[in-house]
């Protein structure tokens, strides 16, 4: 791994995988649990070139490099895209991973239709009208639809995709209903759906889907949910496996 000079604002903070680390800007979005939980959810393969949509501070592609042929992430805002592209570098992954600063609303000036095996995602959640946006206009930007829709999102994988290509996503339950219609619409079917709830017996609060272009209707496969925490505040087993980490390593820090 290079070294790097951080910048005001910023913090290194280690991936467990591969010796990984990564710059993050406290004063813009940082990555949570739902990029982590995503970046492990799509079976992935040695010859697939996959497309992240919104990369951020470039954690997914940081995160399944080893996985797959190659990985070309498209972030929109100047400060995170430069940030994703540093953080390529400072990892050595340049050969692996290509980040491109622009808008998956005009995906067709960006690449080519259907050149890609996998697309995922970890869009805006909340309609604009919805809840009260953070004051720090990167975070209302991460978490609110003020630059992509739903809508947005599911036509730009469609777009890329090859037939029969995998689109992931994570996003809120209580959208799932919008969410199948508009895969429906943009010629791609459910096949694989999983809530994540924070405790046993607790509503879920995230989920993550994975459909295929041009597949049958029906067939989805309904998984088991994946639990956050334990009743005691720990993290669970398989969210310590998903980490790469053991109770051991990080003790009572695995408390949120």
């Amino acid at each position: 791994m290079r070294e790097t000079e951080l910048k005001e604002h910023e913090r290194l903070d280690d991936l467990m995988k591969s010796g990984r680390k990564i710059i993050q800007n406290t004063q813009e979005f940082c990555f949570s649990l739902d990029a982590v939980l995503l970046a492990h959810f799509p079976r992935l393969y040695p010859r697939q070139n996959v497309l992240e949509l919104g990369t951020g501070t470039g954690v997914i592609p940081l995160l399944i490099a080893d996985e797959v042929r190659h990985v070309e992430a498209v972030e929109l805002s100047p400060v995170m895209a430069e940030l994703a592209a540093r953080n390529v570098r400072m990892n050595e992954l340049e050969e692996k991973i290509t980040v491109r600063e622009g808008d998956y609303r005009a995906i067709r000036s960006l690449y080519p239709a259907e050149s890609f095996d996998v697309v995922l995602a970890n869009p805006p959640y909340r309609p604009v009208a919805h809840g009260q946006a953070n004051k720090i206009r990167g975070v209302a930007r991460a978490r609110h639809e003020f630059t992509a829709t739903l809508e947005d999102v599911v036509c730009a994988a469609r777009y890329a995709l090859k037939f029969g290509g995998h689109f992931a996503m994570v996003h809120l339950p209580e959208r799932l209903g919008e969410i199948l219609v508009a895969l429906h619409e943009h010629q791609m079917e459910a096949k694989r759906l999983r809530m994540v709830q924070p405790k046993t017996g607790k509503a879920p609060n995230m989920m993550l889907i994975e459909a295929v272009v041009g597949a049958a209707t029906g067939g989805l496969k309904v998984m088991p949910p994946l639990i956050v925490h334990e009743d005691d505040g720990r993290y669970t087993r398989e969210i310590l496996s998903i980490y790469g980490m053991t109770a051991q390593d990080i003790g009572d820090t695995a408390k949120e």
